[in-house]
């Protein structure tokens, strides 16, 4: 299927064909699609629950803790430490890596969460003025300023678990739901190990590489301000037996549903996600970042596709919407330029043209995208209240 834009997308799903790892089949259906009607109709879940009462067992009163979890507040990491609370009765260590770009829906979900359930949390918040540093690094060499968030939120509470020696973590959503990097149709539990961590999560950029690149003589770095964004020596997690999974490989992972959940059971709160109409993000995606809409803009500048899209795969893939009007509303909504640019750019100190420049050298063919064309997306209402440099507000 051709869209206004000519690229090529799913018939089912409308990702397009820059989408990361998609191929389509005769039918014009993507792989994506074939992982999601194999994890739907050929995966033995009542098998899999097993394995998790297994698992659970295995490392029950064993540890100071049963098990690590990360957390960030969002709707996966809070579903997670619910239903395993709930569920198994365990004792858990919840670790926050905050990348520095909490909203307050989230941190107030955080704190409601916590206090309902009972368990004890480690919040760790990393050096700011490295964070710029490595943001605007990271941005300059991949186009992905989120460098931090992805290597600290999966290297970090690994490093706790180390410390504190207790072998299982469990993260949430399995990657399968969003990527073919993590298949369905393989039939494996998803892993969060070293593997996936140096292929995905780095960008292909290690901690010490960060170290050599933003080092200078006249402004020198202090390599232990890039310990948080390294993976532990591989060697001490063989001895520690480390098992970091993902519960969605054992449990139907049901966005919707789980937001649902949450949602009656500690009134976690929903919020705007900058650049989606507030009708499309009735699950709660991505809310926690207020530097998302960035993201989402620069992936629709050199892909074609934002948040919009994704959204709107997943309401496709559950039946909550048809492809037709999937169709409709990504022409209609993805690719606003969002507010949080401005703030991106005082960060790192850019301007908008430098900005589009280094988006330019690194658009996915066959995608052609007008910098000058896009709409302004409506701003959040907490826009006025996230941190700017010099303590500038507008």
């Amino acid at each position: 299927m051709q869209n206004k834009d000519n690229l090529k997308r799913c018939n089912k799903r409308q990702l397009p064909e820059t989408y990361e790892g998609i191929e389509f089949d005769s039918k014009g259906e993507c792989n994506i699609c074939a992982s999601s009607v194999f994890k739907n109709t050929k995966i033995d879940w009542k098998s899999r629950k097993k394995q998790l009462d297994k698992i659970i067992e295995e490392n029950r009163n064993k540890y100071s803790y049963d098990c690590i979890i990360p957390f960030s507040g969002g709707k996966d990491s809070v579903f997670t430490l619910n239903y395993l609370i709930k569920e198994y009765k365990i004792k858990p260590l919840v670790v926050r890596f905050n990348h520095g770009f909490i909203r307050k829906t989230i941190q107030d979900n955080v704190h409601l969460t916590l206090k309902k359930l009972g368990v004890d949390f480690i919040d760790f918040t990393p050096n700011w003025k490295i964070v710029k540093k490595v943001m605007l690094e990271a941005f300059k060499r991949k186009t992905d300023f989120c460098w931090h968030c992805h290597t600290g939120i999966y290297s970090y509470p690994i490093r706790v678990a180390l410390m504190y020696k207790v072998p299982l973590i469990f993260y949430g959503e399995p990657l399968g739901e969003f990527s073919n990097y993590y298949d369905y149709e393989a039939d494996k539990i998803d892993l969060e190990n070293e593997e996936k961590f140096l292929m995905l999560r780095t960008l292909g950029i290690t901690a010490e590489d960060m170290h050599g690149m933003i080092n200078k003589s006249d402004d020198p770095i202090d390599i232990r301000d890039l310990s948080p964004y390294t993976y532990p020596d591989i060697d001490e997690l063989k001895k520690l037996k480390y098992n970091p999974v993902c519960l969605g490989s054992f449990i139907p992972w049901d966005h919707s549903e789980n937001t649902k959940l949450i949602k009656k059971e500690l009134g976690w709160k929903n919020d705007e996600l900058e650049g989606v109409p507030d009708e499309l993000n009735e699950h709660g995606e991505k809310i926690e970042c207020f530097m998302q809409g960035t993201r989402d803009y620069v992936k629709y500048l050199k892909r074609g596709y934002s948040r919009v899209s994704q959204i709107n795969s997943l309401n496709v893939r559950n039946n909550r919407m048809t492809p037709g009007e999937a169709k409709e509303l990504n022409e209609k909504f993805d690719g606003r330029k969002p507010h949080s640019l401005e703030v991106f750019l005082e960060y790192v100190g850019l301007s908008e043209e430098e900005f589009n420049q280094i988006v330019d050298k690194t658009v996915i063919h066959p995608n052609k995208p007008n910098y000058k064309s896009n709409e302004i997306a409506k701003k959040t209402k907490d826009f006025d209240d996230w941190y700017r440099e010099n303590n500038k507000k507008k």
